[in-house]
């Protein structure tokens, strides 16, 4: 018998998931797996409990949560799994996490299509994939990793489903991306390239000197893994040529242990955009001086809950999930909510890109600012590194500076604080006092314009920071190759 992914629309698919109700489903999930899973059982019986006491929704609500700590890493890895045996599953991968102690995450094939119904919901309701050929190149890492051979699997499963799409997966080496964009590209009516938001720009500004020309081939982009700004996006899509900004991108919010939990559309994207030109508004919104993602989610795939200002979720994988959390700072909002809240504040979503000819999904949303001790603390204002990124984000900036940076407070030889921002340049430029000087009056300005706390916590003469200048992959601040890290303490 076909899996329902194969055999049911995007359409049908989810107008069935939103006539169920989310939290009568998920306690039926819970009944059957939670008995199968002898860790879970383990853990719930020290705390004195059963999977058999849990017979309201309300019962399921008041479950000790788990996490990596407590349930992850305290119980061997078959006996997090249905029946204390790997053999459920059929494939791993591995994350890093922010330990870099790595850990394994098996699942089977069947728990990749629920997954692939978010790239589905991007490939068809942005991309309109399923009638344009398209070219999908992926360009996370590869191997054990788990964004890139996750991502080529449900793409795999789209092509399978019918959707005219090619799968290359060069992994992250440009000139691998090169050869497969200038060898595949002219064969489809569109590009799409999949892969974390600074290495995809640094593939996009080194095609540009290598003499790609990216609108031609009408690239379309999928980001997963940080938060970035509506300038940077703005900024990326310019360079591919981009003509419809909230339909030409979208970004996965999605974890190692879970897979993508949820997904950019051109409505949640046009709603951040309007968001972004209103700080107070987004401040009333997220109650913080930074920009979140801002994803759609089923709540029939992953079920989110909040505690004290961070993200729980529930759902089935290969390690099932039960009241798991994540810890990722952020909120959920209902979809007639939101909304409500954009037209209390006079939103026209059609000024910021969303073509009202086009239907939108009824989902409610996420928004997910990261992890929560990337900030730094200066005259007891929290500096967020989305703050100082969209100061590296203006457009006579990106003449010569990659957008990388770090961020840090440290301590001057007369015992007074200082912010200092550390800057990658491009390739081939020099360091100056002017670029330095520009940069430093960019990020005070945006810093004045997102911050609250910035504004009015920070005496006036401490406000413009210090800012380095780095070259290119420099050793100490930029290596290459390794996840950059925005804030230094």
């Amino acid at each position: 018998m076909p899996n329902p992914f194969f055999s049911t629309s995007l359409d049908d698919r989810l107008a069935q998931h939103a006539a169920l109700d989310g939290p009568t489903t998920l306690l039926d999930w819970f009944r059957a797996t939670a008995p199968e899973v002898p860790a879970y059982r383990r853990f719930l019986a020290g705390h004195g409990l059963a999977p058999e006491s849990v017979a309201t929704f309300e019962d399921f609500a008041r479950l000790p949560l788990t996490n990596k700590p407590n349930y992850m890493h305290a119980h061997p890895l078959p006996e997090r799994c249905r029946g204390g045996s790997l053999l459920d599953c059929d494939r791993v991968a591995v994350s890093s996490g922010s330990t870099g102690q790595p850990t394994f995450w098996p699942r089977s094939v069947r728990h990749e299509f629920d997954i692939a119904l978010r790239f589905e919901q991007v490939f068809r309701d942005s991309f309109q994939a399923h009638e344009r050929p398209t070219l999908a190149v992926v360009c996370f890492a590869l191997g054990n990793w788990v964004g890139g051979l996750y991502t080529a699997s449900c793409l795999w499963h789209l092509g399978q489903k019918g959707y005219p799409l090619l799968v290359a997966t060069p992994g992250n080496k440009q000139e691998e991306i090169f050869r497969v964009v200038r060898e595949l590209a002219p064969h489809f009516e569109q590009t799409v390239l999949l892969g974390y938001p600074p290495f995809v720009k640094d593939v996009i500004d080194a095609g540009l000197a290598e003499g790609i020309d990216w609108p031609r081939h009408r690239i379309k982009l999928v980001f997963a893994g940080e938060v970035f700004s509506e300038e940077w996006r703005s900024l990326v899509g310019q360079r591919t040529g981009s003509t419809a900004v909230c339909y030409d991108s979208a970004s996965l919010y999605g974890t190692a242990d879970g897979g993508v939990l949820g997904n950019e559309t051109p409505l949640s994207i046009a709603a951040r955009r309007f968001l972004a030109q209103h700080p107070q508004a987004a401040r009333e919104l997220f109650g913080e001086s930074r920009l979140p993602t801002l994803v759609q989610y089923d709540p029939l795939s992953r079920y989110f809950e909040l505690h004290e200002g961070t993200l729980v979720v529930s759902g089935d994988n290969g390690v099932p999930l039960f009241r798991y959390h994540i810890a990722d700072k952020g909120g959920l909002v209902g979809h007639a909510e939101l909304l409500a809240f954009l037209a209390d504040h006079g939103a026209k979503l059609e000024d910021y890109g969303l073509d009202p000819a086009r239907p939108t999904r009824a989902l409610p949303f996420a928004y997910v600012f990261g992890r929560a001790d990337f900030t730094v603390s200066y005259y007891g204002a929290n500096i967020y590194p989305e703050n100082i990124a969209v100061g590296l984000e203006q457009p006579d900036i990106q003449a010569f500076a990659t957008g990388k940076f770090v961020l840090e407070v440290r301590e001057t030889p007369a015992g007074d604080s200082e912010l200092r921002v550390t800057v990658e340049l491009l390739p081939g430029i020099a360091a100056d006092a002017g670029k330095a000087a520009r940069l430093a009056e960019s990020i005070r300005a945006q810093l004045l314009r997102l911050n609250s706390e910035f504004a009015n916590y920070i005496p006036a003469e401490r406000q413009t920071p210090r800012v380095e200048l780095k070259p290119f992959g420099d050793a100490g601040y930029f290596p290459a190759g390794v996840k950059h890290r925005y804030t230094r303490r």
